[in-house]
């Protein structure tokens, strides 16, 4: 196993972790974990929140990157 290999598969282990924490943080169609942390203060739509939005962005910002490292990974494992 190559150097790049080891870390690219560091990344993608810490990435998937993180996905999964920030798609749990998500609510769903009765609130969610993101209640707690301000997410529901009375907001009518879903998604409508500035936390909500944040979340959004993380959420896709971690999966275009846990992407990247799928890719990095089947390109460098021989």
């Amino acid at each position: 196993m190559s150097i790049v290999t080891a870390i690219i598969t560091v990344v993608h282990l810490l990435v998937s972790f993180t996905l999964i924490v920030l798609v749990l943080l998500h609510s769903g169609k009765g609130g969610g974990l993101s209640d707690m942390f301000g997410g529901g203060l009375g907001a009518t739509a879903a998604g409508s929140t500035v936390v909500e939005k944040n979340l959004d962005r993380l959420t896709v910002f971690a999966a275009v990157i846990f992407a990247m490292s799928t890719f990095g990974l089947a390109l460098t494992i021989d």
